[in-house]
């Protein structure tokens, strides 16, 4: 049974049509990629399916119930959690803080809060930070940060939005092998990425859209290779030195 289903997905501003009947099904336990230029789409779809907006067209159904009509925060209590390609902490907040707020989807208790979220910052390495202001976090630190504070709410289904922008290789590296954990634990992942690396080594399946339109949607390396996929997205540059 399909844990996210994406049927004709369409929606406008003005005049332009930012995502035009896209479609998309993800099991759970996968792993799917979202790629494509900039401008392409790929954040509003995001907001389409977190409830940030509402579709002109279509049906986003996760675990067989229609998600189009409900609030960002009714959606996050169902199991669909989103991070930002821009971090958006609360500067005025701790670390510990920050992912206690995420904590509170699922509890009013503040001692069950707390628990669960120096459970999260453990899992990702952020525990000696926990009484930290954010303005001390480094760009991997504050990346972690969000991913700590999507994961306290205790999703199913985690949106990704550029998570591995602006790391270096070692540290994408690492990032990897964060995901796959938490993949492991039960959470099923779709994830907009520029890092080719990071969607190659984790993504069962890719689907790449193009001015709205889905263009190509498959395994990694077939996606890759899809010539609309390299005249559109990846250039020459990047297939001539795969095929090296």
């Amino acid at each position: 049974m399909d844990l996210l289903r994406i049927a004709n997905l369409t929606k406008k501003f003005g005049g332009l049509v930012a995502v035009n009947g896209f479609n998309l099904t993800l099991e759970k336990g996968e792993i799917g990629g979202l790629i494509g230029p900039n401008g392409a789409g790929k954040t509003t779809i995001f907001n389409l399916i977190s409830g940030y907006f509402k579709p002109d067209a279509g049906e986003i159904y996760f675990s067989e119930e229609n998600l189009v009509g409900l609030k960002p925060d009714k959606i996050c209590k169902k199991g669909v959690v989103r991070t930002f390609q821009i971090v958006k902490p609360f500067f005025n907040l701790t670390v510990l803080k920050n992912v206690m707020i995420g904590a509170f989807n699922r509890t009013d208790h503040p001692g069950i809060s707390e628990k669960r979220s120096l459970e999260v910052l453990e899992f990702l390495e952020l525990s000696d930070k926990k009484d930290y202001p954010i303005e001390s976090l480094t760009i991997v630190e504050r990346k972690r940060l969000e991913l700590a504070r999507s994961l306290a709410t205790q999703p199913q289904l985690l949106l990704l939005d550029e998570v591995a922008g602006g790391l270096n290789p070692s540290e994408v590296e690492d990032l990897i092998a964060i995901l796959r954990r938490i993949n492991k634990d039960g959470v099923t992942l779709l994830m907009i990425e520029h890092v080719m690396r990071t969607i190659a080594s984790l993504a069962n399946k890719i689907a790449v859209i193009n001015y709205g339109t889905k263009i190509s949607e498959g395994r990694p390396f077939e996606v890759l290779k899809d010539p609309n996929v390299v005249k559109a997205y990846l250039g020459e540059a990047y297939q001539i030195a795969e095929d090296k």
